[in-house]
């Protein structure tokens, strides 16, 4: 493993050599510039994370806002915009400031096209994989959830598309929202054979007998590789309990620690973690566990042009994240030599459809898993005159769409919408279509609910959720973004304490009664034996009512004390 002076040698190398990334070209000699990338060293992985079942091309607007507070202030992940161009490099105006960034986002994107999809991934990850023998392709997770044809199928169009992508390792988060029986299922009947499913931290509830394999040991060239899963630890609280209930989660630093001393002392040369923890999560866990060569992580959707270097008491590990939604593929080389690595090389690549040919065998798939839903995904709902996105600590306009539609709908004085952070982009003028709103709400508990909340309640959910978000611990950081918001308005303070950062709640101008009952919609309810009309019916049904969607403009509430916070636009 590379100790923390050998790390910034190369570091100090790599930007010597142009860290920056080449300039866009929509022709030949741009996807060579941007996808020739020089074979290094004898160990290569490939890794994609977060991809939410998104088997097409999409438009994925970069967050303008990620507050990043106490040490991880003005630290990757939680740069946006200006300041993470110029902490990695980036030239503006470029085609890789779009993919970084969520600047000029709508004329960037009708200028260089959609990201992603699994044809056009697969032509990046057979490309790689050419010049970089024995590479092994890493899944992050979150990656069986997210559009209409997963939810449809019961994940099986994104179990065939991996399959056939070449995935290699795996470990999981929303995967398990689809329960117990069918995760095991997947595992036996499909993934056997093709594609390890790794999670060192999941354990029974009875007697915390491991669930899953904690590693994989693959050669690759020769040296023993071994990948590490960490999934998801808080997935019994973002995600309802009972689609878990004989399963329990959670960081588990220690077992970790003894999973990499048991694989060192196996001979692995180079040690992995698959983590789907978050990257502040990753950070931390990177400087409590030795031994660690590096952790490719998600959940968190940052795209993350380098990785973050972490010492530890023996040495440094570098953590990388590699985005969302399949708009990029990470390339991480090692060089190893006398059963180290002595050297490495990173490159985060976005994958850009109108550079990348569709890989024909997928393309082929993709439109026969799709062809008996197509009309009915297809089908427009209604036209939106503003972009739409979600994305962000706080409200996006889907986001604000969704909460619009909901109160109305419900009769609701107030709505709240959950903190996700997966749901693709529409342009203004372009039709909002019904996979466009399942890319927003295909989940497997859907319903929508009107509650009676006092005020008291309300202030208590809002505290509750935004410790989640900005609590100082990243292993207190236990969901998404925070809670979007409808009707209601409020100040937020982020850097205050526990309980004391939402202040000034007012509903159409008049302060929030604690004492006062108000109607509040909500969907995704995590209890067990929640009923009510699937969210994505109530969207539906308000926008073909309103057949036109003027620009929405985002409840967000105001900050105090995020000035100069290069987690702000």
């Amino acid at each position: 493993m590379l100790n923390r002076r050998e790390f910034l040698q190369i570091l100090a190398t790599a930007s010597a050599a142009g860290m920056s990334l080449p300039a866009f070209a929509s022709s030949d000699a741009g996807a060579e510039a941007l996808y020739d990338i020089p074979k290094f060293g004898n160990v290569s992985l490939l890794h994609f994370t977060d991809c939410h079942a998104q088997l097409l091309p999409i438009h994925f607007r970069e967050p303008s806002v990620n507050i990043g507070l106490g040490d991880a202030r003005g630290r990757a992940p939680h740069l946006v915009g200006e300041h993470l161009l110029k902490a990695f490099g980036v030239k503006p105006g470029t085609a890789e400031a779009h993919a970084f960034t969520y600047l000029d986002f709508e004329a960037a994107a009708r200028t260089y096209g959609k990201v992603g999809g699994f044809a056009h991934l697969s032509t990046l990850v057979k490309r790689m994989k050419a010049s970089r023998p024995g590479a092994l392709l890493l899944d992050g997770g979150d990656t069986w959830q997210g559009s209409a044809t997963a939810l449809w199928t019961n994940a099986q169009d994104m179990v065939d598309a991996c399959k056939l992508l070449g995935v290699d390792v795996m470990t999981a988060h929303w995967e398990f929202t689809y329960g117990e029986k069918r995760v095991q299922e997947i595992i036996e009947k499909d993934l056997k054979g093709h594609i390890d499913f790794v999670a060192q931290n999941v354990r029974t509830t009875d007697f915390e007998d491991p669930v899953f394999p904690s590693h994989v040991i693959k050669q690759i060239n020769g040296v023993p590789v071994a990948i590490i899963g960490q999934a998801f630890p808080y997935t019994p609280i973002a995600n309802p309990r009972y689609m878990v209930a004989n399963w329990s989660f959670g960081i588990r630093d220690e077992d970790l620690q003894k999973v990499v001393d048991e694989v060192r002392g196996k001979g692995a040369q180079v040690v992995v973690v698959l983590s789907h923890n978050g990257m502040d999560v990753d950070i931390k866990m990177a400087s409590r566990v030795s031994g660690v060569d590096a952790i490719m992580g998600g959940h968190t959707h940052d795209g993350v042009p380098q990785p973050v270097m972490v010492r530890n008491a023996k040495g440094t590990t570098l953590v990388s994240n590699a985005g969302s939604n399949g708009k990029f593929l990470g390339v991480l080389d090692f060089d190893v030599k006398n059963g180290k690595v002595a050297d490495f090389r990173y490159r985060l690549l976005p994958v850009f459809s109108n550079l990348l040919p569709a890989d024909k065998a997928m393309q082929a798939y993709i439109d026969k898993v799709r062809s008996p839903f197509k009309a009915r995904l297809e089908e427009t709902l209604a036209i939106t005159e503003g972009l739409l996105y979600r994305r962000g600590n706080f409200n996006g306009t889907f986001d604000q769409l969704i909460l619009d539609a909901m109160m109305e709908v419900k009769g609701a004085e107030i709505g709240f919408s959950p903190g996700f952070r997966w749901g693709t982009s529409i342009l203004g003028g372009q039709a909002i279509t019904r996979e466009h709103v399942m890319d927003q709400t295909a989940i497997t508990y859907p319903y929508t609910t009107l509650t009676d909340m006092s005020g008291e309640m309300i202030k208590t959910v809002l505290e509750d959720v935004c410790d989640n978000l900005f609590n100082p611990d990243p292993y207190y950081q236990q969901g998404g973004d925070m809670v979007r918001v409808g009707g209601l308005e409020y100040t937020c303070d982020p850097m205050a304490d526990m309980g004391k950062r939402i202040v000034d709640m007012r509903l159409n101008g008049k302060p929030i009664d604690a004492k006062k009952t108000y109607k509040v919609a909500g969907w995704a309810p995590v209890a067990e034996g929640a009923k009510g009309e699937p969210i994505w019916e109530v969207v539906e049904t308000w926008l073909k009512a309103n057949k036109t969607v003027s620009p929405r403009k985002a409840n967000l509430p105001r900050l105090v004390g995020m000035d100069g916070n290069p987690g702000m636009a």
